[in-house]
């Protein structure tokens, strides 16, 4: 198994999106950045705010779009290529209407699942990357979609969510060191209090 060597955060930029649960991907990047004492900043050649340090004695890059969900492609793609990264070193984390909130999942491969920002890298890219999935829920109806997943969660959920992202954390280290299956066990394990 390739080591972990860049890990993207799906998200929307701007203030007034930070806090959305469309956002959860940028929350565990922003976390593991803080963590590590990676700083990151604007890298406008790949429309995204990017940085590169040590994570667990591995070399690491952090990833967060600047582009739309939607367009989260036009930053990851070129991204990847450039610092030739092949899709099994890249770990994504993105929010997951599927999953209530306070379960986080690990999976690697598999399709887009309807998530607008995969939808955006897999064509390009294939589908071998591995995806952090943040459960934040679903509102119930297909038409209250956009509203959910771009407005703040209740305080009850946030916290669900916060500690899903902290115990996903706390498995950092067999992610960049590429033991993706121990990670996953514990990870998909998780059950929350």
């Amino acid at each position: 198994m390739s080591n972990i060597s860049l890990i993207v955060g799906l998200g929307n930029p701007g203030s007034e999106y930070a806090q959305t649960r469309h956002n959860a991907g940028f929350w565990f990047v922003q976390r593991l950045s803080d963590q590590y004492g990676i700083n990151l900043k604007a890298d406008p050649k790949f429309y995204g705010i990017s940085g590169r340090g040590n994570i667990e004695g591995q070399d690491v890059r952090l990833l967060l779009p600047t582009t739309f969900m939607n367009l989260s492609g036009k930053s990851v793609v070129p991204f990847a290529k450039f610092y030739n990264i092949a899709p099994e070193a890249m770990l994504i984390a993105h929010d997951e209407l599927d999953m209530n909130p306070g379960i986080i999942r690990l999976k690697t491969g598999g399709g887009h699942g309807g998530h607008n920002g995969l939808r955006d890298i897999v064509p390009h890219i294939g589908p071998d990357f591995h995806r952090l999935r943040i459960g934040i829920g679903h509102p119930g109806s297909k038409e209250r979609v956009s509203g959910h997943v771009l407005s703040k969660a209740p305080s009850s959920e946030q916290d669900l969510m916060d500690n899903a992202i902290h115990h996903a954390l706390g498995r950092i280290k067999m992610l960049v060191n590429g033991e993706i299956q121990p990670a996953m066990n514990q990870i998909n394990a998780y059950k929350p209090n």
